[in-house]
């Protein structure tokens, strides 16, 4: 198990990570989610050997870390830009690792190119692949002497959005193949809801949220937080007997506790339908599955989304359902 004691990393006087405590089980796969800036890649760093802390103590099954060099801790990485070996072919990038502890079998490499999805592209130069097929290289590369932690910074960030959404999927599925223990760098929260057993939500050098992905996703720490995970409203409501009343009506909401809550609407909260909320759309914007609209009410300007089919022209009036799918629930306070 990886542990993180107090932890804090210094640039000169400015604080990069402050006091961050978090542990990764064995077999478990931990997202620092946050956005850029924000500490998560350095505590990463941190981990990995490749940046000296300030403070604290990171250990591996109780044994501590420090002064232990990178090539000596037995973990794997996986960086932005894959950092392949462009003199060498897919197979023997992949093969890099296990030639380094004295392993020469070609099965390894043969299993690891099928769970990647690149059965039969081992002779190929990785000058000769996408960008997508060269992080499949590179996640490979670092599975194959088996790393008893595995640590991958932002791996997918530099795909297009429709690519990096697939290669989510299936790196979350090799992972739990491989019961690999990891530790992911994102500031995209749907990578890191697809790929995490728990999530750390990181701001200004610290953790301030930790939990499943649904725990995170729906009851937010704080407003900064709601707003990160996409809440761009922020309303008082009250919870009785499941169901969640605020001033766009009221929707069934089964997980969240009795009383009163601030409630976090995303777009998709607010839906066009039969609702008692009535307004005018003053805008709207096509994406790839529904349209997003801005509709004026009497009270408030507010986003909300439509069916790409029967959305509404700018200047229509429209009612407003809500659907609880983007709803979150910061708190019990008014």
């Amino acid at each position: 198990m990886l542990r993180v004691d107090d932890v804090s990393v210094h640039y000169g006087s400015i604080p990069a990570v402050s006091d961050v405590d978090i542990e990764v089980a064995d077999g478990e796969v931990v997202a620092l989610l946050g956005p850029s800036g924000c500490g998560k890649s350095t505590l990463l760093r941190a981990v990995a050997g490749l940046e000296p802390t300030s403070s604290g103590a990171i250990t591996w099954d109780g044994a501590d870390l420090a002064g232990v060099p990178v090539h000596r801790r037995g973990f794997g990485l996986v960086f932005q830009d894959g950092q392949l070996f462009p003199h060498r072919d897919v197979a023997a990038n992949i093969a890099f690792g296990l030639r380094m502890r004295g392993d020469r079998s070609p099965d390894r490499v043969a299993d690891l190119l099928d769970m990647v999805g690149l059965n039969g592209y081992g002779a190929r130069r990785v000058t000769e692949l996408s960008g997508g097929e060269q992080q499949r290289v590179a996640l490979a590369r670092a599975l194959a002497p088996r790393p008893r932690l595995l640590l991958l910074d932002e791996p997918l960030s530099a795909l297009d959005r429709v690519l990096r959404e697939q290669l989510a999927i299936d790196l979350a599925r090799v992972l739990r193949a491989e019961g690999s223990t990891a530790v992911v760098v994102t500031h995209d929260h749907d990578e890191a809801f697809t790929l995490a057993d728990r999530v750390a939500v990181m701001r200004s050098g610290r953790i301030v949220q930790t939990g499943r992905p649904d725990e995170v996703w729906r009851e937010p720490a704080d407003d900064e937080t709601a707003r990160f995970l996409g809440c761009e409203l922020i309303v008082p409501g009250t919870v009785s007997a499941g169901v969640l009343t605020c001033e766009f009506g009221a929707t069934a909401l089964p997980w969240a506790p009795d009383g009163s809550a601030r409630v976090g609407l995303r777009p998709s909260a607010l839906r066009v339908g039969e609702g008692p909320t009535e307004g005018a759309v003053t805008a709207r914007v096509h994406r790839r599955d529904h349209v997003r609209l801005v509709v004026e009410t009497p009270t408030r300007t507010v986003d909300a989304v439509a069916g790409i089919a029967d959305a509404p022209d700018v200047g229509d009036p429209v009612r407003l359902v809500l659907d609880p799918d983007g709803i979150a629930v910061l708190s019990r306070r008014g």
